[in-house]
């Protein structure tokens, strides 16, 4: 898998406006599902996006900006003519935060089936981002005006009487609606978002080499991303993986050379440098 990660790390090395977020995830899938076919997958997202720019062109209301139209275009096209929709029947499988097997099955997390929403918008030439909601990632579409979209529903646009019962069923009833529920994701963030599916997962099976090596893929296409760093080190301490934990635990201070953390991780840096000697 080194071909794939060197390109994670070329990712990594990018703007955020210069990812190709579907091209991005599927090498995160390549990683994940060696066996499987990757380069069938870059046809199939080929043939999605030629489909959005023809489904675009040929809508006036849609091209000339309007976001409803935009919305119901892209429904027709990811759910209408390729069938794809949210797995609410198997939603922990890891098969649906891998965008291989979501576009196999046709089936996936909300964020996955996002990022193809979010592939099928850019070849269309229309303005869409993540929507970092608690809990349910949603999508929203610009234009003359603006739509936010649950892409796992099929793409249905929610009003806010709809957002506010979403975010209470996700978030509890405590929750309110405003600024932060809604506040948009960069492409990074998404694709960061996404994987940190597949380490809950891990970490929940036991499986702790899985979660590290995640989250080690995670920080190629961020190298910046401080908490991972941090996070990396502690798992690799669990597995007695002394220096890879030093380095992790040094990169992050590093990032965060201040504060309570970072106090925190130089004490244990000083535990782990003396198991050294």
């Amino acid at each position: 898998m080194a071909e794939a990660r060197a390109a994670l790390a070329a990712i990594g090395s990018l703007p955020d406006a210069e990812i190709d977020i579907a091209a991005a995830a599927l090498q995160l899938a390549r990683i994940d599902a060696p066996e499987l076919d990757w380069r069938q997958g870059a046809e199939h997202l080929t043939s999605l996006a030629r489909d959005a720019v023809q489904a675009a062109a040929a809508d006036r209301r849609a091209d000339a900006g309007d976001a409803e139209r935009r919305r119901a275009v892209l429904a027709e096209v990811l759910q209408g003519r390729f069938g794809y929709g949210g797995d609410g029947e198997t939603y922990e499988d890891l098969a649906n935060a891998n965008l291989l097997r979501v576009m196999l099955r046709r089936r996936g997390l909300p964020v996955a089936l996002g990022i193809l929403w979010l592939h099928a918008a850019e070849a269309a030439g229309w303005e869409a981002h993540g929507v970092d909601f608690p809990g349910h990632f949603l999508l929203a579409l610009a234009g003359r005006g603006k739509v936010v979209v649950d892409v796992f529903a099929g793409g249905k646009a929610l009003d806010a009487r709809e957002l506010r019962a979403t975010l209470k069923r996700f978030a509890g009833e405590q929750a309110e609606l405003g600024p932060a529920a809604l506040a948009p994701m960069d492409k990074r963030a998404v694709l960061l978002r996404l994987q940190n599916n597949i380490k809950v997962r891990r970490l929940r099976d036991g499986d702790l080499p899985g979660a590290v090596a995640c989250t080690e893929d995670m920080l190629r296409i961020a190298p910046e991303a401080a908490p991972l760093w941090r996070e990396a080190g502690l798992m690799h301490q669990r597995l007695d993986r002394i220096g890879a934990a030093i380095a992790a635990l040094e990169t992050f201070l590093r990032l965060v050379p201040e504060g309570l953390q970072a106090m925190r991780v130089r004490g244990l840096l000083e535990e782990l440098r003396q198991r050294l000697n």
